[in-house]
């Protein structure tokens, strides 16, 4: 009889842990190994030339340029290896998102360069069709993946307007073994990404999973990552987006901007707003000063706009629009540019 009751109960239990939820019966993953994730260097181990030129003129106190395009695939990326750019931005948000196409766009800056700086590609950062918000970034995750694996050097994130959802960004940029930074959990970028990227970068694949990671928060890494604070619920955040370990520099999105605080364009006088627009972009330029980050802003070869070339930087922008343009070539005689373009 007792015999029987043991085996009663013995069944009883195994049938309330068959219907027991998953995750109840789950184990807790092993820790990971004591070097599984290193410590984050103090400078850089590296000599010579950045993989990312964006670097190189940042270290030299320089401002840099860029040119933007929206999609095209090998021709295109042999005919902008010429560009006097120190980057270009390939336009993903509005334009196509074609995976194919970014990683033949790659391929043709590779073979038509190097670069007259000696790289051998102008860097190049993504836009993506992906809001700022924690529910898009998490489930679009996908898409940051897909783009750094095409060799890029960095991407831009619009509509940056969560933290939570700035910190989903760098971590899925970033291999599980990606040194240790509090403030970000482990990487989730996975294996197989690093063959075609390291390719583009001219380094084997064992050195591409050591630097691709976010440049300044790892002295050796060669990705950039950047926000558009583009909307009043980012400006309310943004003295803590921008201090997200990872992010290097970010912009104010005058775009956007005017389209929530003004409405549809040529319903209103202009004027009427410039003056709330200005503190939108001063309040931005503010806190990329105090997170030491840099700061992105339309520039002009006009002395008579609001963005002229000279006084955006001496305002501190080190970031300008128009690469292959008067206003790049006005900019780099006043900042004395020794470097080729």
């Amino acid at each position: 009889m007792k015999f029987k009751h043991l085996m009663m109960a013995g069944m009883s239990a195994a049938l309330i842990g068959a219907a027991a939820p998953a995750s109840a019966q789950q184990v807790a993953p092993p820790s990971p190994a004591a070097n599984a994730q290193p410590t984050m260097p103090t400078k850089t181990t590296r000599t010579g030339k950045h993989v990312n030129r964006i670097i190189d003129m940042w270290l030299k106190g320089q401002p840099v340029y860029y040119a933007q395009i929206s999609g095209g695939g090998y021709e295109k990326g042999k005919e902008m290896a010429a560009t006097k750019a120190d980057y270009i931005t390939y336009e993903m948000e509005h334009g196509p998102l074609d995976f194919k196409e970014l990683q033949e766009f790659m391929r043709g800056l590779v073979e038509a360069g190097p670069t007259r700086t000696g790289h051998k590609t102008p860097a190049v950062i993504v836009t993506l069709p992906i809001s700022g918000t924690n529910d898009a970034v998490r489930a679009n995750a996908w898409m940051i993946q897909q783009t750094l694996a095409a060799g890029v050097h960095g991407i831009l994130l619009c509509n940056a307007e969560s933290p939570e959802a700035v910190r989903l960004m760098i971590e899925a940029s970033r291999y599980p073994f990606a040194p240790l930074v509090s403030g970000l959990a482990q990487g989730t970028r996975g294996n197989g990404s690093q063959g075609y990227a390291s390719r583009m970068w001219g380094v084997s694949a064992q050195e591409y999973l050591r630097i691709a990671e976010p440049w300044p928060l790892n002295p050796d890494g060669e990705l950039l990552f950047g926000l558009k604070i583009e909307n009043p619920r980012a400006d309310a955040n943004v003295e803590t987006l921008v201090r997200v370990p990872g992010i290097s520099f970010a912009e104010w999105g005058p775009g956007d901007h005017s389209f929530f605080m003004m409405g549809r364009p040529g319903t209103y006088d202009a004027s009427h707003y410039s003056g709330a627009m200005q503190q939108v972009r001063a309040r931005v330029l503010a806190a990329t000063k105090a997170a030491n980050i840099k700061f992105l802003n339309a520039c002009s070869a006009d002395p008579k706009s609001d963005n002229y070339v000279v006084n955006q930087i001496k305002d501190g922008t080190m970031i300008c629009t128009g690469g292959d343009t008067d206003a790049a070539d006005v900019g780099r005689k006043f900042s004395n540019r020794t470097d080729p373009f």
